[in-house]
Order: C-alpha cells, then sequence, then structure tokens
C-alpha cells in the first residue's frame, strides 16, 4: 500500500511541475535549434510586431495577453490560439515556405481589434 501511496505522490507532483512550466523549461534547453519567442498581446497590439525565423528551423511562440482575451491567428501555417490573461499559450511548429505573412487577432477586443495585427517572416 506505502508503494502505491508513493507513486500517486510522484504522478500528482510530475502532474503538478509540468502544468506549472518548471519541466517544460528542461525540454526547452533539449531543443538547443528551437527558436523561441514570447509575443505579449495588449489593446490593439502585438510586441513584437514583427518577427523573423529561418525555414526549416522549429519555432515555439508563448503567448500572452497583458489586458484582456484575445487570439491569435496565422493562416498560411494552420495556427491558431486563444490569448488569456495571465496564461502562456504556446504554439509549436517548424515554417516549412519563405515568405512574408500575417498574424492577427481573431477574437474581437474592442474598437481598434481590425488594426490588431504582425508580421512574420520567413528567411531561407
Amino acid at each position: 500500500m506505502k508503494k502505491i501511496t508513493h507513486a500517486v505522490l510522484v504522478a500528482a507532483s510530475a502532474g503538478f511541475l509540468m502544468q506549472q512550466g518548471v519541466v517544460r523549461s528542461v525540454a526547452r534547453e533539449a531543443r538547443n535549434n528551437e527558436q523561441v519567442i514570447r509575443i505579449s498581446a495588449s489593446t490593439f497590439e502585438y510586441k513584437p510586431g514583427e518577427i523573423t525565423v529561418k525555414k526549416g528551423v522549429p519555432v515555439t511562440l508563448e503567448l500572452i495577453s497583458q489586458d484582456r482575451h484575445h487570439g491569435f491567428k496565422l493562416p498560411e501555417f494552420h495556427l491558431q490560439a486563444n490569448v488569456q490573461p495571465g496564461v502562456v499559450e504556446k504554439i509549436r511548429f517548424i515554417p516549412d515556405k519563405a515568405g512574408k505573412f500575417t498574424f492577427f487577432c481573431d477574437v474581437f477586443c474592442g474598437d481598434g481589434h481590425e488594426d490588431m495585427s504582425g508580421t512574420l517572416t520567413v528567411i531561407e
């Protein structure tokens, strides 16, 4: 019975740590060729608004809202996320085509919403 209780506690602790991002940071370090980009969404803008990545190199976008519910959509790569205040939403993808692509908020966030966009440039 003690072994089962111990196993349950270990599993629960691991789940909690993963949820808190403690274990995720170790995984990030293991992917040394991956580019991690933190994008902050706030009323009618993304920071940074222009992002450059390399074709074929894995990318993780870490999205977080500073004020209210926003969206993130990058149609050319079939990426979409809901971005909530205080919650980091991670999207991982490998850019497979070069060019300039527009990302935008797809959740109405007030007057000025239609101007909330940015540019992803993928270079060879």
